[in-house]
């Protein structure tokens, strides 16, 4: 006897699997984006230093954009991918979309700071770098608490929820140490006179893997649930 299942009653199913699966956020997809970024970061500095170009500020532009957002990129990709596949919305592709937003603001700065006549290579340029290194990480944290503020319904509720969460504290903390360490590097005589340097300057403040780290980490923690048993 062959039965004949309707499209509802195939999307029931589907929904019923995901309701019995455990929440998982997929941090995992993000973790591998970050070292594509920091490799193409320090490739380019590299090839940029060999061909004479270690002052160059278009070449410290490809090289900051590489090596603190190249991931940015990937992970935009990513967001996209998941609205495509219509998956249920999750932290991760609101913490993607944050960072993919974010990457074109340290443009502005600093291009804007060469124009005022910025030292860009001494004490007072060392926001530059946290802006490429951390931008997108601002983007995905403002994201992530967006994103709680629609799970949990009121902004209080969300405002706990965020500082409950392991991912968004973790992302708070390196936005807020990043800058300190930055500035101590140059105060004691640290210099990105080469574009080697930029890459390894921005790939040190570039802490934006930590994050999707303690994700990855949770979700392999997190209780696998069998289908039919109570959670």
């Amino acid at each position: 006897m062959i039965f004949a299942f309707s499209e509802d009653e195939e999307m029931a199913e589907d929904e019923i699997d995901r309701e019995e699966e455990p929440e998982k956020e997929e941090f995992g997809e993000l973790l591998k984006f970050t070292a594509a970024g920091f490799l193409g970061g320090l490739f380019a500095g590299i090839l940029l230093d060999s061909l004479g170009f270690q002052r160059s500020a278009i070449g410290q532009w490809i090289v900051r954009t590489l090596a603190g957002e190249g991931e940015s990129i990937f992970e935009g990709i990513y967001a996209l991918r998941q609205r495509i596949r219509r998956a249920a919305k999750s932290m991760a592709e609101a913490y993607g979309w944050g960072k993919f937003l974010g990457m074109t603001v340290p443009w502005s700065i600093d291009w804007g700071s060469r124009l005022l006549g910025v030292d860009v290579y001494g004490v007072e340029g060392f926001y530059i770098p946290y802006f490429y290194a951390l931008s997108d990480q601002i983007g995905a944290n403002v994201s992530g608490l967006i994103f709680l503020r629609k799970k949990e319904g009121f902004w209080l509720n969300a405002i706990k929820a965020y500082f409950c969460h392991p991912v968004m504290l973790t992302s708070l903390l390196v936005i807020l140490l990043v800058p300190l360490g930055l500035l101590t590097a140059r105060l004691i005589g640290f210099s990105p006179s080469t574009q080697t340097y930029t890459a390894l300057e921005t790939i040190a403040a570039n802490l934006c893997w930590l994050p999707p780290l303690v994700g990855w980490l949770r979700e392999k923690n997190l209780p696998k649930v069998s289908p039919g048993e109570d959670e």
